[in-house]
């Protein structure tokens, strides 16, 4: 077995990593090709990520044009912690007002806990007014666990 599949998370590894982190670096393309990169807030709806940006955002537009997107969950910080899950996939649009705010309130829900996200409906619902969220397809998933270097090989 190569070092690159040995450090590989499992399908199950992969979920409860993508469950238990709350941010993103989110990768779309500018008009000039380059890359442009933000750090986002997510949800796991239906078991796909889920995030919410301004309408006017930069990255609106970059998605609207390339719906191409790259989601880098990582953590550690020495060599050996480090994790990380690399998603690969499309950005599918979700403008309905309900659907909107149903992402909001899920992703305010992970950043403040769902009894605080309750609290927060009302400042969720006027915020909801000017956003929009998306939804990541999966095209490709790549992922890396470095504590498993020190783990033996199996056969």
């Amino acid at each position: 077995m190569n070092q690159r599949a040995r450090i590989a998370m499992s399908e199950p590894e992969v979920a409860a990593f993508l469950r238990d982190a709350r941010k993103l670096q989110l990768g779309t393309i500018n008009p000039d090709g380059t890359p442009h990169m933000v750090t986002m807030f997510y949800a796991l709806v239906d078991g796909r990520i889920v995030f919410w940006t301004y309408g006017k955002a930069q990255k609106t537009r970059n998605m609207e044009r390339d719906p191409r997107v790259s989601c880098l969950i990582e953590t550690g910080e020495d060599y050996s912690e480090l994790r990380g899950v690399l998603v690969y996939g499309t950005a599918r649009l979700i403008d309905a007002p309900e659907e909107v705010l149903e992402a909001g309130m899920a992703i305010t829900g992970r950043m403040a806990g769902a009894e605080a996200a309750g609290e927060l409906r009302d400042y969720v619902e006027i915020t909801a007014r000017k956003r929009v969220a998306y939804s990541v397809e999966a095209t490709r998933v790549v992922s890396w666990d470095h504590r498993k270097m020190a783990a033996p090989a199996s056969a």
